[in-house]
């Protein structure tokens, strides 16, 4: 069976930082479910993931759409 675990809580608290964490323990990646974060031009007030951290591991559905 296969797992999904899901991060929530509040901007700037540091659900980036723990699942990167998660995904290098269990080898995965990470799906991103922030609407505002999906649109290349919205950077400010979301707080997304910076370029070191989207390096770390693979994410999918931030920046996508402009």
């Amino acid at each position: 069976m296969k797992t999904l675990i899901s991060i929530i809580g509040t901007t700037g608290i540091g659900k980036t930082k723990l699942a990167i964490e998660i995904a290098k323990h269990f080898d995965t990646e990470i799906i991103s479910c922030d609407s505002r974060q999906f649109f290349r031009e919205m950077k400010i007030g979301t707080a997304t993931p910076s370029s070191e951290e989207l390096a770390e591991v693979p994410h999918h559905f931030i920046g996508n759409l402009s």
